[in-house]
């Protein structure tokens, strides 16, 4: 019985002091669902920001200027965690009313050695609450006791110093989440410069086709054109080897007669001119020397390379400047 009534007026100061940290400041009165926080970590009702006109507002508690985006207060962040603690203040709200009338009577609980004594100091060595009788004749006597009332007073301001102290720490902890979420979405902004990496190097690669299609569309013109005319001079040259061919094989069957009058009937004066001619190639054309060079398509792309080389990200002291 005793501890369960140490237990109820704990657990009642708790609230009471907690109720006190979950007190809307626009609408002063208990948070409701939902529960939003400001980028200054301080919470306010949804339902009682609404009242805010415009874009922009100040928070009530500590005169923040908040910038609301186009979706207005529905673009504020959720506190799960104070919405987490009012349900837990309502279960446990619920669950101290509903204690047996027995359980909260304010009365006065009775030593267990000494049943007809009333608990009314404290023993400090011992850590307990006891009776006089204890403290002269009993296991107490040698002890170390305070007044009941001082050690409850001071047992009860620790306590609410502890429960303070939890819920700053909440809040902190609530602030440190929203900073590592807000560092998460910056390093996600990450992607997008990947993605404008990738986009400059195909821009890149795309000039590099297009330049490299026009240089060796130069140089296959120029290679077609040449072979064009090497192989029209080829075509010229070997006609010619075939006309000289044949009067070649005539004169060698006329040298082979044997019969002086047959090879006297030749007229030699008349073929002399066509052996002339077949022996003339001075209107072919002819090759000049290092016609067939194609080193003056001879590109140097050394400093292009080393500039390729050399991409890399922009430092933050060139950015600064």
């Amino acid at each position: 019985m005793t501890v369960t009534r140490c237990v109820s007026v704990i657990s009642s100061f708790v609230m009471e002091s907690l109720e006190k940290q979950l007190i809307c400041p626009i609408c002063l009165e208990m948070f409701t669902k939902p529960v939003v926080i400001l980028p200054c970590q301080h919470n306010l009702c949804r339902n009682g920001s609404t009242v805010t006109s415009g874009g922009r507002f100040r928070c009530p508690s500590c005169r923040h200027e908040v910038v609301l985006d186009r979706h207005g207060v529905y673009g504020l962040q959720r506190n799960l965690l104070v919405e987490n603690i009012i349900d837990m203040y309502k279960q446990g709200s619920t669950s101290l009313s509903t204690e047996p009338v027995v359980e909260v009577k304010p009365e006065q609980p009775m030593c267990e050695e000494h049943e007809d004594e009333k608990i009314n100091i404290y023993c400090v060595t011992c850590s307990a609450p006891t009776c006089s009788l204890c403290k002269v004749f009993g296991a107490h006597k040698d002890c170390e006791v305070a007044p009941l009332n001082d050690v409850f007073n001071k047992q009860k301001a620790e306590l609410a110093d502890c429960v303070s102290m939890l819920v700053g720490n909440n809040e902190r902890i609530q602030a440190i989440v929203s900073q590592l979420e807000e560092t998460c979405r910056a390093v996600d902004n990450g992607r997008r410069q990947k993605s404008k990496v990738c986009e400059t190097f195909d821009h890149l690669f795309a000039l590099l086709e297009e330049k490299k299609s026009e240089m060796t569309v130069r140089i296959n013109a120029e290679q077609e054109e040449k072979l064009d005319y090497i192989r029209g001079l080829r075509r010229k040259y070997t006609e010619h080897l075939d006309g000289t061919a044949k009067l070649l094989e005539t004169a060698i069957q006329t040298m082979d007669e044997s019969e002086m009058a047959l090879f006297l009937q030749v007229n030699l004066n008349a073929a002399r001119p066509v052996i002339m001619e077949g022996s003339d190639t001075s209107h072919l054309d002819k090759v000049q020397h290092g016609y067939e060079n194609m080193d003056h398509f001879t590109a140097d792309f050394e400093h292009q390379g080393r500039a390729l080389s050399n991409i890399d990200f922009i430092k933050r002291k060139q950015r600064l400047h």
